[in-house]
């Protein structure tokens, strides 16, 4: 059994798209955590940077959102048609 999924071009294409959509995206998170995060340590340092570097903490927790958006962006964790067909095999046992 084939499924029609129209030209392959036209799927690659799309799939190329969506790719440079989601680093596109992800160079502008970056660049908002970088904004951010550097006014926040700009701000401590204006009040007492003698003081605890309290800016770490949204640092670190964004940093894991920021991480988990490149795991996604680059890792290249596509499905294809033989891994559908493995997992379809896999659920007909059951």
């Amino acid at each position: 059994m084939t499924i029609d999924y129209g030209s392959k071009d036209t799927l690659l294409r799309e799939r190329a798209v969506q790719r440079l959509k989601k680093r596109r995206d992800f160079y502008r998170h970056v660049l908002a955590y970088v904004s951010v995060n550097g006014f926040l340590v700009i701000i401590w340092a204006m009040t007492g940077a003698a003081g605890f570097f309290w800016p770490i903490f949204p640092m670190t927790g964004w940093g894991v959102g920021v991480i988990m958006n490149a795991w996604d962006v680059y890792s290249d964790d596509e499905m294809d048609e033989t891994h559908i067909r493995q997992e379809m095999q896999r659920l007909q046992k059951q």
